[in-house]
């Protein structure tokens, strides 16, 4: 696996689940790992990393957490379905802030994190690559489907370089049928967005962020080619663990039904 590119790395989300599993093998890579999120992480002492307090609303406090760095592992936001008014500050207005911020900064790339749910509605025999169109299951996969496009613009307006990680189940092992298609392991997490930060020049680019799972509904093409990610764990060792459950109607399983959702149970 080729070593990261970016010497100087801004993490946002840092206190969230893959943040936070992020940091050990990131910090190790670069020059600074600069953690940011709107509750405060403490650095781990002796390491390279940094932390500047920001909510993604606070448009100062995110143009602080960005100046001087090379790229952004964009993970902040809300992580599940939620109504519209809960979503739209930090996964809507945030996203659109710490683009723009990035642009003025001058950085170099983003890796957005995407969700499989921009693509829930499709169903489980289909065979997706990231370049069919959105098809999302709930208004959070509305909100990742619109940072897709944030990252579009800001490819082709002003030559920022976008990678968006539609991440798919990111659990420490599989734990429901569902997962058999769609597991992303903490190993293989850090093996992605380690090969997102590698120096190979992209443009625009959507990968689907999973492990090398023998069911998986997204098999790896031409991005993941591109950035040399090369998953390495499959969720059918597990298989005999799972329960034998119905088949999902849609790949975006739960989050496709029409009542999931505060918002959607009026």
């Amino acid at each position: 696996m080729s070593g990261v590119g970016f010497r100087r790395v801004l993490l946002t989300g840092a206190a969230g689940r893959i943040g936070s599993a992020l940091r050990p093998g990131l910090r190790t890579e670069v020059e600074e790992l600069r953690l940011t999120d709107r509750t405060t992480v403490g650095p781990a002492p002796g390491t390279t990393e940094t932390f500047v307090q920001a909510d993604l609303l606070d448009e100062a406090a995110v143009a602080r957490s960005v100046e001087g760095v090379d790229a952004i592992v964009h993970l902040g936001g809300i992580p599940d379905e939620a109504p519209f008014d809960e979503l739209l500050g930090p996964n809507i207005h945030g996203t659109f802030t710490l683009f723009d911020a990035a642009r003025r900064a001058g950085v170099t790339r983003i890796v957005y994190a995407s969700s499989n749910h921009a693509s829930g509605f499709y169903g489980p025999a289909d065979r997706l690559t990231g370049e069919e169109p959105p098809r999302p299951d709930s208004l959070y996969g509305v909100t990742k489907v619109f940072g897709e496009a944030v990252g579009r613009l800001y490819a082709d307006k002003f030559g920022l370089q976008v990678i968006a990680v539609r991440i798919g189940s990111f659990e420490q092992e599989p734990s429901e049928p569902r997962h058999l298609h769609t597991w992303l392991s903490p190993g293989d997490a850090l093996r992605l967005f380690r090969s997102c930060l590698t120096d190979k020049p992209v443009h625009f680019l959507t990968i689907y962020g999973v492990s090398a799972n023998t069911q998986t509904w997204w098999p790896s093409g031409d991005a993941a080619r591109t950035i040399g990610f090369e998953p390495q764990d499959d969720a059918e060792r597990f298989a005999e663990k799972i329960s034998n459950g119905a088949t999902d109607t849609w790949q975006g399983g739960r989050f496709a039904a029409r009542d999931y959702g505060r918002w959607a149970a009026d």
